[in-house]
């Protein structure tokens, strides 16, 4: 049955309403090295999409082939994803940090006939995956290749005549998600899903033209394809792309972003940057300055580029409420929100506006949520569900209750505002040798607001008490290297207590363990949003568990 949804309200027609309303507007703005910048304006980004979607038409490939994308965020990555609806196809977004193996996989999976290759960091060690019968495409940017150029196809190709659109329940994308265990799912949507999923949105966090972008969390997750992407082609604000790690702070200050949303471990990285320079007890205590206090929140939100951002939003993994509660103090105060890649990224929000620290607000208009009365797991349907996971029926339908509720996994309650709490995973939770349950995720928001701790991971099974695993900072490790570890175990040590003291007895935990090596996406201990793998951690540590848990030391150096 054909999904009830305004033909004029799709993806690409959205887009083609800037094209015909702003068409000399400044849609994208790409950095292109050495401080250089390149910028796209609607008509120019609707050219290159329409000449690139004819030479993809010129393979001959049946409507419905899947094409994917790996590369870093920039405008080639939308321009690519414009193409492949355009030609009638199916985009397959990779994460440009995937192993080879894992694009291999995907890639095979899918039966992507070709593929964009862009921005990577570490194309040597991907190329082994990317099978030698595919056809590729190289962007400016990317690692040198003597693939055929997206510059050179979009000289040598006339555009596709006329204005392509597609049908409202036609897959769009296969999303492989990044999965905090086992392999990626494939996670399939259709137009009506991207429309009716951004509409939802935006009535509720309202963007208009007027607004700024800078797009660098992985546009082959959810919830910037969402955010970013669909936000755009349904506003037609502007979007900015960012370069490298390095030049961070400079892209985000030419952005001058009205609208940011972070990942909770980056928003911890920002004020650990902050509390550097400025202790933590010397903020506090100027903002309680009447006249200073001004001067202060408009010199740091400056020095963060964050001094015009009107909208901050934090998802994809819980959100400290210490950490809301800081920001706050500084005037800017983040909406928290909640979604998966199954229903687009689309679930539950705080208010503009409002402080909810330790929920995710409520539901979006066409949500609606119910929590299982045995597990306490949160269940949400919507009309912009994902058509299921590809080539998985058994999968898919596991996915689902029999009643057509997707099951998201995660624990939840409400307050009594009907505000929604996620109080954890249903499948993190573990069970101490005592009997008791533990859920690590709201301890674990405690333990990442010590400012030498960048990430930390609460594990306990079988065990008489939980341990803490322990990632240091930047500040961290610095401290370490100056010969102040005995310091910085009095920290760590009277932090344990600290926190240990505001906790049940069975969840209290033992000792924090320091682990040596950096938990990164490319070690493959997290996810390219920063969440924990635990079945990672467990294979790595696990074999140390019972040790550490016979120490009586408050703090244990991994390795020592």
């Amino acid at each position: 049955m054909a999904t009830s949804v305004d033909p004029n309200k799709l993806p690409l027609q959205m887009f083609y309403k800037w094209v015909d309303t702003n068409p000399m507007g400044t849609y994208f703005t790409q950095p292109m090295g050495q401080g250089a910048v390149r910028t796209w304006t609607w008509q120019q980004t609707c050219d290159e999409a329409l000449r690139m979607a004819a030479y993809l038409k010129s393979f001959g490939w049946p409507a419905g082939t899947k094409i994917a994308i790996m590369s870093k965020n920039c405008s080639w990555w939308i321009m690519s994803d414009l193409a492949i609806w355009m030609a009638g196809y199916v985009s397959v977004p990779l994460y440009p940090t995937l192993a080879a193996e894992t694009v291999g996989q995907i890639i095979a999976h899918s039966e992507s006939k070709a593929i964009f290759i862009g921005k990577l960091d570490d194309w040597e060690l991907m190329a082994p995956g990317v099978p030698a019968d595919i056809q590729r495409i190289s962007y400016p940017l990317s690692p040198p290749n003597n693939y055929p150029t997206w510059d050179d196809i979009i000289a040598k190709t006339k555009p596709l005549e006329g204005r392509p659109v597609r049908a409202a329940d036609e897959m769009c994308t296969i999303i492989y998600t990044s999965g905090t265990t086992g392999m990626p799912k494939g996670v399939m949507h259709s137009f009506a899903n991207f429309a009716t999923g951004i509409e939802s949105g935006v009535a509720r966090v309202k963007l208009d033209r007027n607004d700024r972008m800078l797009s660098y969390l992985p546009l082959a997750h959810v919830a910037e394809r969402i955010l970013v992407e669909q936000g755009s082609f349904a506003t037609g604000m502007s979007l900015f792309f960012a370069e490298s790690l390095e030049t961070f702070t400079a892209d985000l200050q030419r952005a001058q972003p009205t609208v940011f949303f972070s990942v909770p471990r980056l928003w911890v990285k920002f004020q650990q940057g902050i509390q550097a320079k400025m202790p933590a007890e010397k903020l506090d205590r100027l903002l309680k300055l009447p006249i200073i206090k001004g001067l202060v929140k408009k010199k740091i939100l400056t020095a963060l580029g964050l001094n015009k951002c009107r909208i901050a939003v934090g998802g994809a993994a819980p959100m400290p409420p210490e950490l809301l509660r800081w920001y706050d103090k500084l005037g800017l105060r983040i909406l928290e929100g909640y979604g998966m890649t199954e229903n687009g990224a689309v679930s539950h929000a705080t208010l503009p506006g409002t402080l909810k620290p330790g929920t995710v607000g409520r539901a979006y208009d066409g949500v609606e949520t119910r929590l299982d009365p045995e597990t306490q797991e949160v269940q949400m349907r919507c009309a912009w569900l994902m058509q299921g996971y590809y080539k998985e029926p058994e999968l898919t339908k596991q996915a689902f209750t029999e009643d057509g509720w997707l099951k998201t996994g995660d624990k939840g309650a409400f307050d009594s505002e009907g505000n929604l709490k996620i109080t954890g995973r249903v499948k993190d939770l573990f069970k101490t040798s005592k009997g008791k349950y533990v859920a690590p995720a709201p301890i674990e928001d405690k333990l990442v607001m010590n400012p030498m701790v960048e990430a930390c991971a609460v594990v306990g099974a079988n065990l008489g008490q939980p341990l803490g695993l322990l990632m240091l900072s930047p500040l961290g490790l610095q401290t370490a290297k100056e010969g102040k570890k005995q310091e910085l175990e009095a920290n760590l040590s009277g932090f344990l207590k600290t926190v240990n003291d505001k906790l049940d007895p069975h969840e209290q935990m033992s000792s924090f363990v320091v682990v040596k090596d950096p938990w990164t996406v490319e070690s493959g201990f997290i996810t390219p949003t920063f969440k924990i793998k635990r079945n990672k951690l467990e294979d790595a540590y696990g074999s140390n568990f019972d040790k550490w848990s016979r120490s009586r030391s408050p703090v244990i150096w991994e390795g020592s």
